[in-house]
């Protein structure tokens, strides 16, 4: 781990590689601007080997999937495998930045998670749904950040609900904000690519649902109500037996945000004790370079260091 994570300070971008039970895990950030083609497309062939397993039949077309540089120069790919190199699960993140006043907004969209149907016992969700955001946060300085999520899948629905904090919509929110509306009109404007909906999908923006939503490269996702994993909490799955039409394909646009109260909650209830103290370890070496060693050089004048230079002996001038 360590070797790995001295490695990835060679890059500007996180590509990070970790193990946990057995399996191999990589994060890649915005692998679009620094991997080399024949690269690029191994890691969407990856991603295609594990939709296929996932899917019963179709293909997905869009995002991650089509090897697009521009498309994979702003995700966040965390592929899972096991040590053979056999890749079983991903989570793509996508970053996007809206055009909001008075200055941009970044939002951190959840996107995509699958996982291979002979692997799902083997509890992946810490990895697949929170270690990414959480070394993100953590190299952000602990700012708060936006996080979107589309789906119409309840056990999901339920579990963004429960790991991120101020999360719209959900059984427990009574009303959005007025910031949450901006961001989620801002999204549904410029940024429906991410997601695969097409744009004659509407949005309903006092429920925060897309109707008919399955028409622009996610075709092959959309599932029946039958075919919806449930959530635990029944509450979760009243809400989307309520709020969306299954036979039109409907999903509901969350939006919340990643706080020290949401890595709180992933740190005390999603990470296996036995994963915490290298997860805490990875942070400490993030804090490290981002914000322990840039303090440091600042105050040594007598080094160069990046953009930085000496300061001059004026008594020698």
């Amino acid at each position: 781990m360590i070797r790995s994570l001295l490695k990835s300070f060679r890059h500007t971008y996180l590509d990070l590689r970790l193990r946990s039970s057995g399996l191999h895990i990589r994060i890649l950030e915005r692998p679009g601007l620094w991997m080399q083609d024949a690269e690029l497309e191994q890691l969407s062939d990856d991603l295609r080997k594990v939709a296929s397993a996932t899917l019963p039949v179709g293909s997905l077309t869009y995002g991650v999937f089509s090897a697009d540089r521009k498309r994979m120069s702003s995700s966040i790919v965390t592929l899972v495998s096991r040590p053979d190199g056999t890749p079983i699960a991903f989570n793509a993140l996508a970053i996007m930045t809206l055009s909001t006043l008075p200055k941009p907004t970044e939002v951190l969209h959840l996107g995509l998670v699958m996982v291979d149907p002979n692997e799902r016992s083997k509890n992946l969700s810490w990895v697949l749904y929170g270690l990414t955001c959480f070394l993100l946060f953590v190299r952000r300085k602990f700012r708060p950040l936006w996080i979107s999520n589309v789906t119409q899948v309840p056990a999901v629905v339920g579990m963004v609900s429960g790991m991120f904090s101020n999360v719209y919509p959900s059984p427990s929110a009574s009303r959005r904000t007025l910031s949450q509306l901006q961001v989620a009109r801002r999204i549904m404007a410029d940024h429906r690519y991410v997601f695969g909906v097409g744009d004659e999908a509407d949005f309903d923006e006092n429920r925060f649902v897309i109707t008919n939503a399955y028409t622009g490269g996610s075709d092959d996702l959309m599932k029946t109500w039958e075919q919806a994993p449930k959530h635990r909490d029944d509450s979760y799955n009243d809400f989307c037996a309520r709020e969306l039409d299954y036979e039109r394909g409907d999903d509901v646009l969350q939006i919340g945000q990643l706080d020290m109260a949401a890595i709180g909650r992933y740190l005390s209830k999603e990470v296996p004790s036995s994963a915490l103290s290298g997860l805490l370890l990875v942070a400490g070496m993030v804090i490290l370079r981002r914000l322990i060693l840039p303090i440091l050089h600042w105050f040594e004048s007598d080094q160069e260091w990046s953009i930085l230079r000496p300061v001059k002996d004026k008594t020698n001038v």
